[in-house]
């Protein structure tokens, strides 16, 4: 919030004339009216609307999305402001959908919807866990509840969990203003614990694969929080490969664009290899932290050559593992009961 109430004091500073101001950050219910009151105090001469209008962009993917949204959401509290957004966003009316809405409700609505998308990522992910044990097939299960309109397919991939900047923030910012409003959200609390013991759980799986081998090393391929972008902050993979660390595994690394962001990570903790054949040899274990598209046309018939023993976990089903096996390695996919 340093950051907004900064450029609110600024603002204020310049405001000789009608201005609309666009909040576009993500931030909780009554932040506007906070703003608004505080600039007003600044400069009690200035006239001006405040107005909220979350952003939806996903990382990776911004540019697309900035030119073919889903919805904008307005949050507006007077005409005029809404007559000058009418305005500002014509070119999108006929492609799609614009809400206007309360000011306090367009900051809730960011909120609501990254939460609920980290719910259905953990549901699936619990879900994982029973196939295992029950012999089902999570996959399968996922397709099929996928074909259901009020569910949808989308965030029913079984993997190591949610990451990056917004999904652990927002979680955790959402529930403790439910604790703070009085109205607790239990099953975002819950979520957001489950995401947690999810990291701590896949560990553990690889630990358990390696553990009759003396000082063994596994190879961690995929660092950042998803495919296609640098980013590692608050990734499952790195929270993963900390947990074989502080259990004094040998761990060396790959990631096609995010090496440079895990050193800040790990530092001299880990191994970095310059190509997934650097990566996996003399390794034990290979695991897969990503769906990087690269990871799905490797030459498993060099690996073969490569490594100490032929051990796959693959925490995103990304491989084509009906050729890894060809070469004689023991592939173990989440949300089967193989591990």
């Amino acid at each position: 919030m340093s950051c907004i109430y900064i450029v609110a004091h600024d603002i204020a500073n310049y405001l000789d004339r009608y201005t609309t101001i666009v909040i576009k950050s993500t931030v909780l219910p009554g932040t506007c009216k906070e703003i608004e009151n505080l600039i007003k105090q600044l400069n009690p001469k200035a006239s001006f609307d405040l107005v909220s209008i979350p952003e939806f962009l996903r990382e990776g993917m911004a540019i697309h999305d900035i030119f073919e949204p889903d919805r904008i959401v307005i949050g507006v509290e007077s005409q005029r402001a809404k007559n000058v957004l009418e305005k500002l966003y014509s070119p999108f009316k006929d492609k799609t959908k614009i809400f206007f809405t309360s000011r306090t409700s367009a900051e809730m609505i960011k909120y609501a919807s990254n939460s609920f998308l980290a719910m259905k990522i953990t549901f699936i992910n619990e879900l994982s866990n029973l196939c295992e044990k029950s012999g089902c097939n999570v996959y399968d299960v996922a397709y099929a509840m996928g074909l259901d309109t009020r569910i949808g397919e989308k965030f029913l991939n079984p993997g190591p969990g949610f990451g990056g900047n917004c999904f652990p923030k927002d979680t955790l910012a959402l529930a403790n203003f439910g604790k703070s409003a009085g109205s607790r959200l239990r099953l975002v609390e819950s979520t957001i614990v489950a995401n947690e013991s999810r990291k701590k759980e896949l560990a553990a799986k690889i630990l358990h694969l390696v553990e009759e081998y003396k000082n063994p090393k596994i190879a961690f391929l995929g660092l950042a929080f998803k495919a296609g972008v640098d980013d590692c902050r608050s990734s499952p993979s790195t929270d993963i490969i900390m947990e074989l660390l502080d259990k004094n595994i040998d761990v060396c690394v790959y990631d096609p664009m995010a090496i440079d962001n895990s050193k800040k990570i790990f530092k001299s903790r880990v191994t970095y290899a310059v190509d997934v054949y650097n990566a996996v040899k003399d390794a034990d274990l290979i695991a897969f932290g990503t769906e990087c598209e690269h990871f799905k046309f490797l030459d498993w018939a060099k690996i073969r050559t490569l490594v100490r023993n032929k051990i796959i976990f693959d925490l995103r089903n990304i491989i084509n593992s009906q050729e890894a096996r060809k070469n004689r390695f023991v592939c173990h996919i989440i949300g089967n009961s193989n591990i």
